[in-house]
């Protein structure tokens, strides 16, 4: 690349043969790109390079100096990223991002941010030495020579500052005495207290910022650990490489697995104890290891009690179809499917279902993989495949011990539906879930199961697809006014469209600068009528179930997506990006 820029230079005659190969001598023993050098020599201005490098990849070009970046967009990319890739974060429009680099072509470091923050990556390109002004402009200068923390004990007390004073690491309390580990393995464990530390730090962080799961991921040369915050992954770490497997190693200690065994994946759980406001604060996590290809992934899934929502009238339900999901649930008989995909709820809202009917009067038995929450007056079942204790195994037994209303934690294949259709035609209420993209194609899925469409339409209630979209931050919420058009597109009427001001969120210290905090569901209900019924038994195709469901006022994901960007309670572009029209 630097000789294309000498070749362009050359070619517009803004520098010389002589002065090229001077500046390529300096670049010999100096180091930097070319046209950093021209630039340092004097032979070329810094406009002149940025003009070049715009022509020669075909992207617009951007004087630096004369840009003013909002502080919520520089802390969407983290410093040691920047620094790596030399470019700079401008602008958010929408779900683009607009970064300067100095190498438009890089097409690893518009992956990694991409990736990273979760927006469309738009370049612009600039010169060298104004990415590299910008970024000690923006980002201060870096740790000592540039390199990042090299030892574990500066990563957690880096993390730990960045914690308030009452969920400090060292009151983190690992609940379950660790007796049955090998006493050698924690000798050598307990030798590594930086480890045991950043450890802490990452539970702790992740608690504190509201994270739902924490990824810890080994690649070739570098392993890095992110949160799942409101749905979407956030870059927070690096740690060396040299502490990959420590770190594994502890964190399976911790969750009682095989530390000899880093061939096959395993399943566990971590349950610490810590001090929140001077009161005592269980906290599960769910752990999963999983070998890849340099070394065992794990995902750990926060478990937080308090922040189960069982109260149903706070989950997003609009009215109508609240009330009609109510009433399906208080059937004596009957099956209720709860759909879509994983992370979008469906877990909460069978558990606020059954926490609305659980009386002393009824026998409620569940069946899950795994069970997540305890829940007072529930038995509740963990499913171990390995043992043979399958869906369809935890269900038979159930028939048996007289219940009232089952919940089966998944359908997933002909057999578990089979049983769970005819418990529900046998005088039960069923509830289940399903992962499907919307009500109506739930009940083709059951038929490609090969469930008989009679069985389906006699057995059946309610259907209910789900969505999380992530909540507008009520601290810095501002209007957003959007032209009518994108309104219509969007599947506002026209007449709403004059009317309807959606809501934005400035992004504050509140919501990390994000402008979201929290989310609310999205919720399609489809009753199970008469009408229905004979559609189903006819074979009708998911669009006609569809028609007629919308015919008899259910409401589609996306328009109580819309509802929601009405009341300001979300955006377009998160409604947009979870639900079709």
């Amino acid at each position: 690349m630097a000789v294309r820029i000498g070749e362009l230079l050359l070619k517009e005659k803004r520098i010389t043969v002589e002065q090229l190969q001077e500046a390529l001598n300096h670049q010999r023993q100096h180091g930097g790109k070319l046209g950093l050098n021209l630039v340092k020599l004097g032979f070329v201005k810094d406009s002149d390079i940025t003009a070049l490098l715009s022509k020669q990849y075909g992207v617009p070009s951007v004087s630096l100096a004369d840009f003013s970046v909002d502080p919520s967009v520089v802390k969407l990319v983290p410093p040691e990223t920047a620094r790596k890739y030399q470019i700079v974060p401008l602008a958010r429009a929408g779900a683009t991002l607009t970064i300067a680099m100095t190498d438009p072509t890089n097409v690893f470091a518009m992956d990694d941010i991409r990736f990273m923050t979760g927006y469309n990556v738009e370049p612009v390109v600039a010169s060298e030495i104004a990415v590299l002004e910008a970024i000690q402009r923006y980002y201060g200068k870096a740790s000592g020579n540039g390199a990042a923390p090299t030892s574990a004990l500066e990563l957690a007390s880096q993390a730990l500052e960045q914690l308030p004073a009452t969920a400090e690491a060292e009151n983190v309390e690992v609940l379950d005495d660790l007796e049955e580990i090998s006493p050698e393995m924690l000798a050598r464990q307990g030798e590594e207290a930086p480890i045991i530390k950043l450890v802490n730090v990452l539970l702790m962080s992740a608690i504190q910022k509201g994270a739902s799961d924490i990824h810890i991921e080994p690649y070739e040369k570098e392993v890095r650990v992110r949160y799942r915050i409101d749905g979407l992954l956030y870059n927070i770490m690096s740690p060396p490489m040299k502490f990959r497997d420590a770190i594994t190693s502890r964190i399976k200690i911790m969750a009682k697995l095989d530390i000899s065994e880093k061939r096959l994946p395993q399943d566990g759980r971590i349950k610490i104890r810590f001090q929140d406001n001077g009161l005592p604060k269980d906290i599960d996590f769910r752990v999963s290891c999983l070998p890849t290809l340099f070394g065992e992934k794990i995902v750990m899934r926060l478990l937080d009690k308090d922040k189960l929502m069982l109260d149903m009238t706070k989950l997003g339900f609009e009215s109508e179809p609240l009330a009609r999901f109510e009433a399906a649930i208080l059937k004596p008989w009957g099956m209720v499917l709860v759909t879509g995909p994983t992370g979008s709820g469906k877990t909460n809202t069978l558990y606020s279902s059954i926490s609305r009917i659980n009386t002393t009067e009824t026998n409620i038995m569940t069946a899950e993989d795994p069970v997540e929450f305890n829940l007072t007056g529930i038995n509740q079942v963990q499913v171990r495949e390995t043992i043979g204790l399958t869906f369809a195994a935890a269900l038979r037994s159930f028939l048996r011990q007289d219940p009232n209303i089952i919940l089966v934690g998944e359908i997933r294949d002909f057999e578990t539906a089979e049983i769970a259709i005819k418990a529900a035609l046998t005088g039960h209420l069923v509830l289940s879930t399903l992962h499907t993209n919307d009500a109506p194609s739930t009940v083709n899925r059951l038929m490609n199961m090969g469930i008989e469409p009679f069985l389906v339409a006699s057995s059946l209630n309610l259907i209910c697809a789900q969505r999380l979209v992530r909540r507008i931050c009520k601290h810095c919420v501002e209007p957003c006014p959007t032209p009518v058009p994108a309104l219509v597109q969007a599947g506002f009427s026209s007449e709403d469209a004059q009317t309807v001001v959606p809501q934005r969120g400035k992004g504050c210290d509140k919501c990390n600068s994000t402008g979201f905090k929290g989310r609310v569901g999205l919720y399609e209900v489809m009753e199970v009528t008469d009408e229905l019924r004979e559609l189903i038994l006819v074979g009708a195709s998911a669009l006609e179930l569809r028609r007629k469901a919308m015919e008899d006022g259910m409401i589609t994901l996306r328009q109580s997506g819309l509802r929601k960007v009405k009341d300001g309670v979300t955006t377009i572009d998160e409604v947009v990006r979870e639900t079709m029209k």
